[in-house]
């Protein structure tokens, strides 16, 4: 097993298990691999580049990337791109060029505990929380890959809400490329009616 006292950012191993039960409600297996895997990925960046985040799924490694680097989806440094893969990319804001890491499928034969949970093929209940994280401690960045990237143009940079308007409907402000009334009141708001 690695020392406890291995660091992912500035915190030991169990300040980081700490602080992903606060921000995230328990010790996901997904935010201790992402820990490894943000901090493969900010080896790979050069010192002073400020980066921008891209998750290709929306569990728990957005939280991962939230713990440990300056980016976040509030402050729109960090994109959730939900691709259903397990991997992040970090790239430097202005030239869209960075590193992309991933759980690599291929490197999990000798993790039994992991390689189960990951393809899910015992139901959570059923698995030796344990033990997958004594393996996920164990396993450290092994079982990760590695490549560089370059991020397409439009996703370069902060993205404009453009104008904004008044909505005929609800009379909230939105951005006006959502038509003549808000998205809300096109339909595509998460609420029932009390109508």
């Amino acid at each position: 097993m690695k020392n406890e006292e291995e660091k992912i950012g500035s915190f030991c191993l169990k300040e980081y298990l700490q602080e992903v039960e606060e921000f995230h409600g328990h010790i996901a297996p997904g935010l201790v691999v992402g820990g490894f895997m943000v901090e493969m990925a900010k080896r790979h960046i050069p010192k002073g580049v400020l980066f921008d985040a891209i998750s290709e799924t929306s569990q728990c490694l957005p939280d991962a990337i939230q713990i440990l680097t300056p980016c976040t989806v509030g402050n729109s440094w960090l994109r959730v791109i939900d691709l259903g893969r397990f991997a992040l990319a970090l790239f430097d804001k202005y030239t869209g060029e960075g590193v992309r890491v991933f759980l690599d499928a291929a490197k999990l034969e000798p993790f039994p505990a992991i390689r189960s949970w990951f393809f899910r093929t015992r139901p959570k209940a059923a698995q030796d929380e344990e033990k997958l994280l004594d393996e996920i401690k164990a396993a450290g960045e092994e079982i990760l890959g590695v490549e560089r990237v370059r991020i397409r143009d439009e996703l370069i940079g902060k993205q404009s809400k453009g104008k904004i308007a008044l909505c005929p409907v609800c009379g909230e402000a939105y951005p006006a490329s959502q038509g003549d009334m808000c998205s809300g009141c096109q339909g595509q708001a998460p609420y029932l009616s009390d109508s």
